[in-house]
């Protein structure tokens, strides 16, 4: 076997992998962060259903993208972890995308 091939199959991870999962970490807690404010401008003023509508939409995002975050990090245990799926990268985009509009929408 060549030092090629020997290569491929043993991986020294070195940081990467907690590099990405401190990343993801940072990640869902500037979403919370987010919810959080959304919840506290939903209560601040007078309480309209607009406003527990997007409250709720908000936390609903909020939930899948902890979801996401948090089968990803655990992902990044093994010595090779699995690239993030399509799905995944999709549906952390989605949520991201959406819990900054639910947030607009809250602001007017």
């Amino acid at each position: 076997m060549t030092e090629a091939a020997a290569g491929i199959d043993a991986r020294d991870p070195g940081l990467q992998p907690e590099r990405t999962r401190l990343a993801w970490r940072r990640t869902t807690l500037s979403c919370t962060v987010v919810a959080v404010l959304a919840v506290k401008l939903a209560v601040s003023d007078e309480i309209t259903a607009v406003g527990i509508t997007g409250l709720a939409l908000s936390a609903l995002v909020w939930i899948g993208f902890l979801a996401v975050a948090h089968r990803r990090i655990r992902s990044l245990s093994p010595a090779r972890p699995q690239p993030l799926s399509h799905r995944g990268a999709l549906l952390a985009a989605f949520c991201t995308i959406a819990l900054a509009v639910f947030g607009a929408a809250l602001i007017w």
